[in-house]
């Protein structure tokens, strides 16, 4: 029988509130953590081809470091995921200028975005699955941004061997919104991810500049080592001096996304070692594919010290710098009418 979700006090504070772990269970052990600190998913344990469990996720053993965590290990990113360029962006005729922490630009939603913030939480069930909804109320001015924003942020853990997110945000004003979810994965537990295989189902990526601003434009990924259309051994691409030293760190237009809420193919990872594929799903029109170049220089669980290219985030959501891009599809949320998305993280 799976136990029902149970709730665990860490004894760490942050804001004055305790951090908790929220603890899911589902069907061959399949088992998933959440601290309401950043709405932070902290360990995921899925089996492997013979039915081995492995945390696939990076983080930390100690929850304390995630109170001082700089690279978005886990964590929810908002108001708005990914970057604006020069900290600001016009909305109905009106200039906003937000916090710039990685000047001049922002990042994540500024210097105390959602993944820093206490979240509450509660449990929750649906057909049969387990689930943790988090909530978290933003209020207007916060990092710069128009509007109080309400945010709920909910993971779902599902027997089939599926790990669900849906957000749903409502303002009280016109706002910018994006939100993504931010784990490293290693199929393998640890080490390099250099021998995982990527698939990305793009056509086209975004091109930036060298401090990851977009450009404007579209480009085929065709000739390019961001064509991952077929599974690409992840070593050759990280080396490939075309990347630069930032190496794999893009954002794909996902080729069969269509704005009606349906989940769509977005990437597929698997790792030949332990025989575990991760297929990502979304109703975003994009994923940022990041393989954790800067990551480094803290310890990670069981004591591993994090390197670059020892994970790889696969952040689903709208693309960078929307706001200044009125072309691209829409980041900005209204009243009455909410921001919602999904995305469906499927481990075979």
């Amino acid at each position: 029988m799976i136990p029902p979700v149970a709730f665990e006090p860490l004894g760490v504070r942050h804001e004055g509130v305790e951090l908790v772990a929220a603890t899911l269970h589902a069907a061959r052990g399949l088992r998933a953590r959440v601290l309401n600190l950043g709405a932070t998913l902290w360990s995921l344990h899925v089996p492997d081809a013979v039915g081995s469990l492995a945390d696939v996720v990076l983080g930390y053993d100690d929850p304390a470091q995630y109170v001082h965590d700089a690279f978005y290990v886990g964590a929810v990113c908002g108001r708005f995921a990914n970057r604006i360029a020069n900290a600001r962006f016009t909305l109905d005729g009106t200039q906003h200028r937000l916090t710039a922490n990685q000047p001049p630009h922002q990042l994540h939603g500024g210097a105390r975005g959602f993944n820093r913030v206490m979240w509450e939480m509660r449990p929750v069930t649906r057909d049969g699955s387990q689930g943790v909804e988090l909530t978290y109320a933003s209020p207007e001015g916060e990092e710069g941004f128009p509007g109080a924003l309400h945010t709920a942020v909910t993971y779902w853990l599902h027997d089939s061997g599926a790990l669900d997110v849906e957000f749903h945000a409502a303002a009280s004003h016109a706002t910018p919104v994006n939100l993504t979810q931010h784990s490293y994965f290693n199929l393998a537990g640890a080490g390099s991810i250099t021998d995982h295989s990527l698939q990305v189902h793009a056509e086209r990526y975004l091109p930036v500049d060298a401090r990851q601003i977009p450009l404007g434009l579209f480009a085929d990924v065709a000739n390019t080592p961001l064509d991952l259309r077929s599974a690409q051994r992840l070593g050759p691409v990280l080396a490939d001096p075309l990347l630069g030293d930032g190496s794999l760190d893009h954002s794909f237009a996902i080729r069969e996304w269509k704005p009606d809420g349906s989940l769509r193919p977005a990437a597929e990872l698997s790792d030949p070692i332990s025989g575990r594929r991760l297929r990502v799903f979304t109703t975003e029109p994009a994923v940022h594919c990041y393989a954790a170049r800067y990551l480094e220089g803290v310890r990670g669980k069981r004591g591993v010290e994090h390197r670059p290219f020892d994970g790889i985030c696969l952040e689903t959501q709208r693309f960078p710098d929307s706001p200044n891009h009125p072309e691209w599809p829409t980041t900005i949320v209204r009243p009455g009418t909410p921001f919602t998305a999904r995305t469906r993280f499927t481990f075979g």
